[in-house]
């Protein structure tokens, strides 16, 4: 994708957030509300996209994703949080109901009676009573409104933690199978430096060359050969990263298709800016900011009077008496604000600050998100570039060290040319597939950037 479709690219997707230019300004509370279609990608409780996955080819990544998605801790731990969250919000919608509540207290003590004998009694008095606060200002609806926008960031910190488990494990993937592709070359040319030591050796021992030759192959081969339990050393560490991820206990992971035969999902020229509204921390910044403006609603609300209905209803049973005695009580309660020392003034302001904080937040939050994209397809462009170079390169460097190993065989050149062929070749071939690597997680976080990645049919409409 060229500089100039990435720039329309994020152009878009600043008009479509709201965005005129880089100065964001804070959303009021009835500008961040999300509109139906905001979370088409990722839902809560729905899983990742596997559709986008199968775009590499490889079947054995695709069930490593959707296991982890299955069984990885962090995510477990989220969907908790979440369910902690809406558990509050349901607290705070039961304030706004009648509360109704019983209690039965008993009696027992000396009485005297009308011809001065001491009496002895028992009594006993059920209530049944009930409250109800009018919530004239609204003091409880604001509290339920804060608690249920936290709960829907807290999903939007949910399916974060989702998101960044699946690209995690595509990396991880990726970075595993490149580690792979550096063994199978550190062997093969460890296999390649253990001849050319075999044949140094002999042509020393007949006196045909210098022992000078026959030191620079071993020291070559010897540098070599250390690349090998290096390169197994990092493939246990990453296998071990992987199964901690996926939820497993360490131990080997299953290999699916080779680096180099990985396949690159197909990136159309332009892209749905709304893929970005789908991205999980916009949604949560955006309820954050919802929570804080709703929380300075209700410092507001707290300098107005609260009424409060109250009514009880019982009956006494004693033992002094001859029939039971009704009971009940009908009353209000006004409670006002009258000297407090500036204590809900410095809540008002506690809560604006918290408000602006949340704003910038969210305002910093989309500014990143379009840095991601930038960088992403930069990434997909630029790494592709240099794999292009360096897979020229080690073509080059592979002739040049079929060439010095003919000329140094028959005679026309030093040892020492065929030694700087082949560490250049060694260099080129580890470089190459670096570069491979870095192509396909440049991808990945594409996909992390544009919240979830597009599907067929969005690559669909855009080229209708």
């Amino acid at each position: 994708m060229s500089r100039g479709h990435r720039r329309i690219l994020l152009a878009a997707a600043l008009a479509a957030s709201g965005c005129a230019g880089p100065r964001v300004p804070p959303p009021a509370a009835a500008a961040v509300a999300p509109p139906p279609a905001w979370r088409t990608a990722l839902g809560p409780g729905e899983p990742v996209r596997a559709d986008w996955w199968q775009a590499f080819g490889d079947p054995v990544l695709t069930a490593l994703v959707a296991r982890a998605l299955a069984d990885n801790d962090d995510i477990a731990i989220a969907a908790a949080r979440v369910e902690e969250a809406r558990a509050a919000a349901r607290t705070a919608r039961a304030q706004q109901a009648p509360q109704l509540g019983g209690a039965a207290g008993t009696d027992n003590g000396q009485q005297i009676s009308p011809f001065g004998t001491p009496l002895f009694a028992y009594s006993i008095e059920p209530q049944l009573t009930a409250s109800y606060d009018l919530d004239l200002f609204g003091r409880l609806r604001q509290a339920t409104r804060v608690a249920r926008a936290q709960a829907l960031a807290s999903v939007g910190a949910g399916d974060a933690v989702r998101l960044a488990v699946a690209g995690g494990v595509a990396t991880g993937y990726i970075n595993r199978r490149a580690l792979d592709l550096r063994l199978t070359i550190a062997e093969q040319t460890l296999a390649a430096r253990s001849e050319a030591l075999r044949i140094a050796r002999r042509r020393a021992e007949t006196g045909y060359t210098s022992n000078l030759e026959l030191h620079q192959a071993e020291g070559e081969y010897h540098a070599t050969e250390q690349l090998v339990p290096q390169a197994k050393l990092a493939i246990r560490r990453q296998e071990d990263a992987l199964s901690l991820l996926v939820g497993v206990t360490p131990g080997p992971i299953a290999r699916g298709v080779p680096l180099d035969r990985l396949l690159a999902p197909a990136i159309p020229d332009g892209l749905p800016a709304d893929l970005l509204r789908r991205r999980p921390d916009l949604y949560q910044a955006e309820q954050a900011v919802v929570a804080a403006d709703r929380s300075l609603d209700s410092a507001r609300a707290a300098f107005l009077p609260d009424v409060a209905l109250t009514a009880g209803a019982g009956i006494a049973f004693s033992t002094a008496f001859m029939t039971p005695i009704g009971l009940y009580s009908l009353g209000a309660n006004v409670l006002s604000p009258i000297l407090d020392g500036g204590r809900r003034r410095a809540a008002i302001d506690a809560a604006g600050s918290r408000r602006d904080q949340a704003a910038f937040a969210y305002r910093r939050a989309t500014l990143s998100a379009f840095r991601d994209v930038d960088d992403g397809l930069a990434g997909v462009q630029r790494s592709g570039e240099q794999a292009t170079a360096l897979a020229g390169q080690r073509d080059a460097l592979a002739a040049a060290l079929r060439n010095a190993s003919n000329r140094y065989r028959a005679g026309y050149s030093a040892y020492i040319d065929q030694l700087d062929a082949q560490r250049g070749l060694l260099t080129a071939d580890l470089a190459l597939v670096q570069a491979r690597a870095d192509r396909l997680t440049a991808y990945v976080a594409l996909y992390q950037a544009f919240g979830g990645g597009w599907s067929a049919d969005e690559v669909a409409r855009v080229k209708q």
